[in-house]
């Protein structure tokens, strides 16, 4: 898993060049977003079992055909399933917003994801809702703790997102 850092270094790494005043700058920001990074872990790691449960109650709320017979989270074997695949999100996300980097997520999740949800026949759209309710209710709950700043909770939720939504799974 890269961060932020390895990252930055391994782009001037491979094109030979001394870190410049734009990866000043990034470095700058990605240790300046450092403790409120890491206190948003730390929400999530506290509160991941109540995260988890409001954005499914959430997602069933509104799309209550996921929960009836003939649907993709009907039977308790496939619930659960659903709330272990937010968890997974969850947990996933909170690792890419210490890493201050996404591609933890193209590594662990995406790609492994797109081929069981191919097998399995699991519609995306939910999924997408899904991760998007939990970017909501991080957010929620990190509002609630006293940060202002709820911003930096964004990027890895809307990336999971869109990375799905716009494959062709």
């Amino acid at each position: 898993m890269r961060d932020a850092i390895t990252s930055l270094i391994k782009t001037y790494d491979i094109t030979g060049r001394y870190l410049d005043r734009d990866a000043v700058d990034s470095l700058k920001a990605y240790f300046a977003t450092g403790a409120a990074r890491v206190q948003a872990a730390s929400i999530i790691n506290g509160n991941a079992a109540s995260i988890v449960k409001q954005a499914g109650s959430r997602l069933f709320d509104e799309v209550p055909e996921l929960i009836r017979a003939g649907g993709n989270a009907y039977t308790t074997r496939r619930y659960a399933a659903c709330l272990r695949d937010l968890d997974y999100y969850l947990r996933y996300a909170s690792y890419a917003l210490v890493a201050g980097n996404t591609n933890v997520l193209d590594e662990r999740v995406l790609l492994g994801l797109r081929e069981t949800y191919n097998s399995l026949g699991v519609p995306i759209g939910p999924t997408v809702r899904s991760i998007q309710i939990l970017k909501e209710v991080v957010k929620e709950e990190f509002a609630s703790a006293g940060f202002s700043d709820v911003g930096l909770i964004d990027e890895p939720f809307e990336y999971l997102a869109r990375e799905l939504a716009e494959k062709n799974i």
